[in-house]
């Protein structure tokens, strides 16, 4: 009989990652011998949301006088045009993440303004490969900045890893290389009760032992995850949910990994954006629930776990004539966790006005997104300046780490 296990899956190759999936390392050297006498073990959770998204939409500057102009009726928080949570008093929280804003109150969210890759060129493909890899321009590595910090963490105690393949064995860029990786999902299909699980790990026993083995291991990871007793249905809310406690089950596992990456797409807005109700605002509103709920789950480590939700790249700083916005530069990012030294905007803000805007039409960058990472990881981590500029993210010496990240 043959394997229904074919070589794309084992040696997967496809550089976009599926909406809704999570993919772990499951790394053999964990930072404890240098973390012991502070009683740490860290987490890192890389949070993409692929389609770039709308950061004038998500954290509006209210207080920028040229914004609601800009804007029209995409300018929430100001005129009729929807409500914002307050934050600093010049910038303002979508509405749709109050849970968020509650974690920024609590001190454990901060926020990062007119953020960017060193991308400009605006293609969603070259951008999360830019954002994954780690370089400074798309196609220039085939392995991801995840993984490399995987493999120059300082060694500690050794720490079992997770075995095994689960159901969708697609690896994102950004986990690739040579660190071991772990993917899962939450099944989507009725589950199949137990009794019908064992039979067909003893069927591919006898026919096809490798694939069993694959099987086993990825039922096992399911249900370390709660996979098997999910709630199924609850649209977009619930599939961003579910996945998010499934993945902070297997981080909170003492023996489960300590790096993980988690995929979210559809925030692509060219038409109909709606900010203050409709598609983006359900977006914001799912992924709210989903990063509440990987809180909620990491509780018992959530002090020492730091979660980066970014994009690829922001929208263009004015509306379209389709009450969307295209493709653009700079946008906004999430540091979320215990560990986070939150309540804060981090912003060199670089105005709205058009002398200020790139190429005339876009939020300009005045932050790189590397040296909000590298400053995480530096200080999260312990990963070296050193190896962060030749190995994380390879030419990025110009780039310095973000001082004052973490508590």
């Amino acid at each position: 009989m043959a394997s229904p296990v074919t070589d794309a899956m084992l040696c997967p190759s496809r550089r976009v990652f599926l909406a809704g999936a999570g993919a772990f390392v499951a790394w053999a050297s964990l930072p404890r011998a240098s973390y012991a006498a502070q009683g740490r073990d860290p987490r890192f959770v890389a949070v993409i949301l692929r389609g770039a998204m709308d950061g004038l939409a998500v954290v509006p500057p209210v207080g920028d006088p040229d914004f609601p102009a800009l804007r029209g009726d995409l300018a929430i928080g100001t005129g009729s045009y929807g409500d914002t949570l307050p934050l600093d008093g010049f910038f303002a929280l979508n509405a749709s993440m109050p849970l968020l804003h509650q974690h920024y109150k609590n001190g454990d969210a901060l926020l990062v303004h007119a953020v960017a890759t060193g991308y400009r060129d605006r293609s969603h493909f070259d951008g999360q490969d830019v954002l994954e890899s780690g370089e400074t321009g798309p196609r220039m590595s085939k392995t991801g900045w995840l993984n490399r910090t995987a493999m120059v963490i300082p060694a500690g105690d050794r720490v079992a890893p997770v075995s095994g393949l689960a159901a969708m064995p697609t690896v994102p860029l950004i986990l690739r290389g040579d660190a071991p990786t772990l993917t899962w999902t939450p099944p989507e299909l009725k589950v199949a009760s137990a009794d019908t699980a064992t039979r067909l790990i003893d069927l591919y026993s006898t026919v096809d032992p490798e694939f069993a083995k694959v099987l086993s291991a990825g039922l096992s990871t399911d249900k370390l995850a709660g996979a098997m007793d999910a709630q199924k249905g609850g649209g977009l809310a619930a599939s961003f949910r579910a996945l998010a406690a499934g993945a902070g089950k297997l981080l909170v596992d003492e023996g489960g990994p300590r790096l993980a990456a988690l995929s979210y797409d559809g925030w692509d807005t060219h038409t109909n954006e709606g900010a203050g109700e409709g598609r983006l605002a359900g977006l914001l509103a799912a992924l709210d629930g989903a990063l509440d709920s990987l809180a909620t789950t990491m509780a018992p480590v959530w002090k020492d776990t730091v979660v980066v939700v970014m994009t690829e790249f922001g929208r263009t700083a004015a509306i379209n004539g389709n009450e969307g916005t295209d493709h653009g530069t700079a946008t906004t990012a999430f540091l979320l966790g215990g560990a986070v030294k939150g309540g804060r905007v981090l912003a060199d803000w670089p105005g709205l006005k058009p002398n200020q805007l790139y190429e005339d039409r876009d939020l300009f960058p005045s932050l790189d997104l590397r040296g909000v990472l590298k400053g995480a990881l530096r200080d999260h981590l312990g990963i070296s300046e050193a190896d962060l500029t030749g190995k994380v993210f390879p030419d990025s010496v110009g780039v310095k780490p973000v001082d004052g990240l973490i508590a």
